[in-house]
């Protein structure tokens, strides 16, 4: 707002008003006392006359502005109507008529009468305004400014006094400060008003300039302006220095000086700027100073006037440097003033009781420029004279010193006003103040008093960065662990809620980096650990916010749940990734969302270091062991858990927050043991693990021991050999499993290569070890690791296999084994196909049988069943699927013999077979197996818990034996088409199906198989019923009958109603 009439508001800049007629009326006056002379004409001596209307009218002016600050603004406008009177020219008398029109400034102008640039320096004396003084003057044109600044020092330099010295030394130091308001209206149109006018005037009276020292002829066409204002101060303190009598005035001229030189030339230090506690430190210095000098005149000011105006001490504005003439010329002149003033000013100086600012103000930059000046004769490029002069200048100045550095210097200041000049530098949002939010935030000593709140509540939105929002934790977490009071708690829990309220407003990642820093500082219990406030109420908090959470899983929810849990986890990052962990457990399907949170805090991966320094363990680790991993109570939940971590290892949108190595040593390595509950998730959990993709130089797997890993997994399939042999009571991972351990297995030697091991040497001596571990395991174990081992050792076997199969000797070798005794060499052969498919190839191309001899062939048939038998309850699936595959060659090359009996065909049916031959071969050969099982020679055998795993594999061939007769022969044909093997396919049907039910009455009744048996006896029938319904010949309707009474009567005949109830049920709606 711009100063005006009664409301403080002006139309335009130069418009007449109630003010201007005042300042119209004080001047009237002030020529009345002048006369016959007039203003124009008026000499220094003549201000005490006509000096007191003037300021009387702006004092009146003053007394109706609504505010301090509008009353500076007018002052301002008074003074630059005064300026643009003495600097513009009247204009003639014809061209009135117009100018009064486009003229802004005219009506206003001609309210004053003409005056000199006495009236003007006068006034500006008298308002005590060198501030305003200077910002006028710099925003006039170049060369008007120029010429402005030499009429001062003419001026101040004829008749000069005290106040004239003050007065120049006051222009130089605003004249060099940052200061100029951008949107200052006043001085914008004092400039734009002079340029609009030309600046003839200002250079007409024949004013010559200075002697001044000779251009750089390097420096900028740009910079003349600046470095001219400089010089032009320099030579108006040359004028003017005998004048000086004050040793207050000696003070402020000497460190105006040093200070040009030490800034506008290139004696700057290119240093760091100061700290901001050093910077805190000299501005509380300052404003401290003027406190107590009486004779400042700041001392009355408020504070926040005098912290603005001790900011501006150490604020400079970008005015071109100095040549490095000019600058030998200062450095001379400033050796000459120490030389002229020193003696007094030691003398005065050892007083601390003659301390102001202006003295402390010198004390400080001395010393400074003392060493810049050394550094600059070292490193400089000078001549001889200037190396002199530069060094002399540093000797006068170190002299000088002397004498008083262990007076003032040393006087203890008072730096009690560092935090209100803190806060006051905050709260005014001034220069550095972002800076001075940090040591605010982290200074003990003022935090918690009341205007220390009050500031952090008003300004909290500057605190809202990671690193200031960490600070102020400390604090509040130092002050929490000294304080007990009930006061203090509450004044706790304001503090805290508003420095939750500046972490709410960070970005995630900022979020995620005062976490980091919460851990750090006080470990998983975080701000709970010494916060009460935080403890009260936080569980149910937790409760409540998690409740919310896992009800919605929208974008939009996960945003918020991400913000909710931040809070949470700052609070208390422990109890909050363990809740996490435990609903991702318990609460069903809510496991993809709470992984999607926690993976959105990367910091919570916090390395914790108990009692063992060398192994620390990961805070969401610790957590899933704690909450999760150790509570798991059903399949449900470790599906889950599983899951879970699966998505913390590899998440879709984020950065993994647990890594395979981590998970592997956490869940894997302590429990792949055969007695160890959690043995079979562990399995789990590494396949897993070994699915997730490596891009590191080195393999995770290197840090987890992989040869000990390995090692437990070979022990593990060792077990199984042994598996129902072992008591009931006895813990190891079932059966069903087995097939897992293999490709985990599997998986590992592809993953742990050469180049996992620290050197080659450390490699085969890792292969030796581990071979001489497996030597003690079953022998099969050890052709599994045959890849692995490489060309390192050859597959050892029992020695009865050489006589059945023509194995090379430079890849297989034999070792004696006990159990493996004469006529076992075909058991031998069945367990290395079972191993892998490459190997079961391998032994199908080297098994030896002569299909000539037809006593061979009866022997290997019969050898082969009892074989198959023995291996047949140790199988895990995949293997037995092997061994199927290998009796489907062998009968397929007709190498196996399996005579097909007629005992469940009633009339010999004319069809074609062939197609079929194998498949009914292969049912029956199941069926001889299980006679053989079930006979008495075998009731012992077979533990009674081993039944149900038989009957599952050889359920899962027949229903893989189905599959094939279907590929085989295609869907049942139309009736339209050409005939297809629908009574063929009907016919094998009845046959698996009447096998399977001699199968299951064979079976011991506790066997618990019946379920299994129906499951594929109905998947049977349907086949049957398919294929028997697309059989449109004639005589379909009576065999289809016939069949159907068949199997009922076959059925009819098994006991356990449990299975006969639904097959009769099945039978009776075939023919419907």
């Amino acid at each position: 707002m711009e100063p005006g009439g009664g409301s403080g508001e002006r139309v335009a800049p130069w418009g007449v008003c109630e003010e201007t007629a005042i300042l119209h009326g004080a001047f009237l006056l002030a020529s009345r006392l002048l006369q016959p002379r007039p203003l124009r004409e008026l000499r220094k001596a003549d201000w005490p006359l006509v000096g007191p209307p003037i300021t009387d009218a702006l004092r009146e002016i003053g007394a109706r502005c609504p505010s301090p600050r509008q009353h500076g603004l007018w002052k301002k406008e008074a003074v630059a109507i005064v300026w643009a009177k003495v600097l513009l020219p009247a204009p003639p008398a014809a061209s009135l008529d117009r100018e009064w029109k486009e003229d802004a400034f005219f009506s206003v102008g001609a309210m004053i009468p003409d005056v000199n640039r006495t009236v003007l320096f006068e006034l500006v004396k008298a308002l005590a305004a060198p501030r305003l003084f200077a910002q006028l003057l710099l925003a006039l044109p170049r060369a008007v400014c120029r010429a402005e600044l030499r009429r001062l020092v003419r001026y101040v330099g004829q008749e000069t006094d005290p106040s004239d010295v003050r007065f120049l030394l006051d222009v130089w130091w605003e004249a060099v400060r940052r200061g100029r308001d951008p949107e200052d209206g006043t001085v914008a149109a004092f400039g734009s008003l002079v340029r609009e006018h030309g600046c003839e005037r200002a250079l007409d009276d024949g004013l010559q300039p200075p002697k001044r020292f000779k251009e750089d002829p390097g420096s900028l066409s740009g910079s003349a302006a600046a470095d001219d204002l400089l010089v032009v101060l320099i030579e108006g303190l040359k004028q003017t220095y005998g004048s000086i009598a004050s040793p207050r005035l000696k003070c402020y001229a000497l460190s105006n000086l040093v200070e040009l030189l030490s800034v506008f030339t290139e004696l700057e230090p290119q240093g760091s700027p100061l700290t901001v506690a050093e910077y805190l430190a000299k501005v509380s210095t300052v404003v401290s100073l003027w406190n107590s000098d009486a004779e400042s005149q700041h001392h009355h000011s408020g504070l926040d006037e005098k912290v603005k105006e001790a900011e501006r001490t150490m604020s400079f504005s970008s005015m071109a440097k100095l040549s490095r003439e000019e600058l030998i010329a200062g450095l001379e002149f400033l050796h000459s003033l120490l030389r002229a003033w020193g003696e007094e000013l030691q003398g005065v100086l050892k007083s601390a009781e003659n301390q102001c600012y202006e003295s402390c103000w010198l004390l400080d930059t001395l010393p400074t420029f003392r060493k810049v000046l050394v550094c600059f004769s070292d490193t400089g490029d000078l001549s001889e004279d200037e190396m002199r002069v530069a060094l002399e200048l540093a000797q006068a100045i170190d002299d000088f010193l002397k004498e008083v550095s262990t007076t003032q210097k040393n006087k203890d200041l008072d730096t009690s006003l560092a935090s209100s000049v803190a806060m006051i530098i905050i709260e005014q949002k001034l220069n550095r103040h972002m800076e001075m939010c940090s040591i605010f935030a982290s200074e003990k000593t003022w935090a918690f008093s009341k205007d220390w709140v009050d500031c952090l509540v008003k300004n909290r939105a500057l605190f809202q960065k990671p690193e200031l929002v960490l600070k102020l934790l400390e604090t509040v977490v130092n002050f929490a662990t000294s304080s007990k009071d009930r006061g203090a708690q509450e004044m706790q829990m304001q503090v805290t809620k508003t420095i939750v309220e500046c972490y709410s407003e960070l970005s995630l990642t900022d979020k995620n980096e005062v976490i980091s820093g919460v851990l750090e500082a006080w470990g998983a219990p975080g701000l709970s650990l010494n916060l009460q406030v935080v403890v009260d109420g936080f569980q149910e908090d937790l409760n409540v916010t998690f409740n919310q959470i896992t009800k919605s899983v929208s974008d939009e929810g996960l945003t918020r749940a991400v913000a909710a849990v931040a809070r949470l986890a700052l609070l208390h990052p422990e109890a909050t990734v363990k809740q996490i962990c435990s609903l991702a457990v318990v609460n069903l399907g809510a496991h993809q969302l709470l992984a999607q949170i926690l993976c959105s805090f990367p910091a919570l991966n916090f390395l914790e270091v108990h009692d063992d320094p060398g192994t620390p363990h990961s805070l969401v680790v610790r957590c899933l062991k704690e909450a999760a991993w150790e509570k798991l109570s059903s399949a449900r939940e470790e599906e889950q858990f599983l899951e879970f971590l699966a998505l913390l290892m590899h998440p879709s949108s984020a950065a993994p927050l647990v890594s395979p190595a981590e998970v592997t040593k956490a869940f894997v390595l302590p429990y792949l043991k055969s007695d160890c509950a959690q043995t079979e998730l562990s399995l789990q959990i590494l396949s897993k693990v070994l699915e997730i993709q490596s891009y590191p130089e080195e393999h995770w797997i290197k840090s987890c021991h992989p040869f000990p890993l390995l090692l437990s997994l070979c022990k593990l399939l060792d077990g199984y050999t042994k598996y129902w042999h072992q008591s009931k009571d006895q813990l190891f991972p079932s059966l069903e499993i087995k097939d897992l351990v293999l490709n985990v297995l599997g998986w590992l030697c592809e993953v742990v290569t050469p180049e996992t091991a620290s050197s080659p040497e450390v490699w085969v001596q890792s292969l030796a070890w581990l071979h001489r571990k497996v030597a003690s395991l079953d022998w099969t174990i050890g052709l599994r690791l045959k890849k692995f081992y490489g060309e390192h050792f050859k597959n050892e076997v029992p020695a009865t296999l050489f006589e059945i199969c023509t194995l090379p000797e430079d890849e297989w070798t034999s070792q004696p084994l006990p159990a493996y005794g004469p006529g076992s060499g075909l058991l031998a052969w069945m367990e290395c196909c079972c191993v892998s498919t490459e190997l079961k190839d391998t032994m199908l191309s080297l098994l030896v049988v002569n299909v000539d001899n037809p006593e061979e062939v009866n022997l290997f048939s019969k050898g082969f069943l009892v074989a198959l038998i023995q291996v047949l309850p140790w199988c895990s699936h995949s293997e037995w699927k092997r061994l199927v595959h290998v009796v489907t060659n062998l009968l397929e090359r007709q190498v196996l013999h399996v005579p097909y009996t007629l005992e469940y065909v009633q009339y010999m049916p004319l069809l074609n077979l062939r197609p079929f031959a194998c498949h009914l071969q292969l049912s029956v050969l199941f069926l001889r197996g299980f006679q053989l099982l079930c006979s008495s020679s075998c009731s012992t055998w077979l533990p009674p818990q081993a039944w149900l795993h038989v009957v599952q594999l050889y359920c899962s061939s027949l229903t893989d034996l189905l599959s094939s007769i279907k590929s085989a022969t295609g869907p049942p044909l139309h009736p339209n088409e050409d005939r297809s093997f629908t009574e063929e396919v009907s016919f094998v049907c009845i046959q698996v199906f009447c096998h399977l039910l001699h199968v299951a009455a064979m079976l011991p009744p506790d066997s618990g198989c019946t379920e299994l048996v129906v499951v594929v006896a109905l998947e049977v029938l349907s086949q049957y019923e398919v294929f028997s319904s697309a059989d449109t010949s004639p005589s379909n309707m009576l065999r289809r009958a016939n069949e159907r009474h068949f199997l009922e009567s076959i059925t009819d005949n098994i006991s356990d109603k449990a299975l006969c109830s639904p097959l009769l049920q099945k039978l009776s709606k075939l023919g419907a």
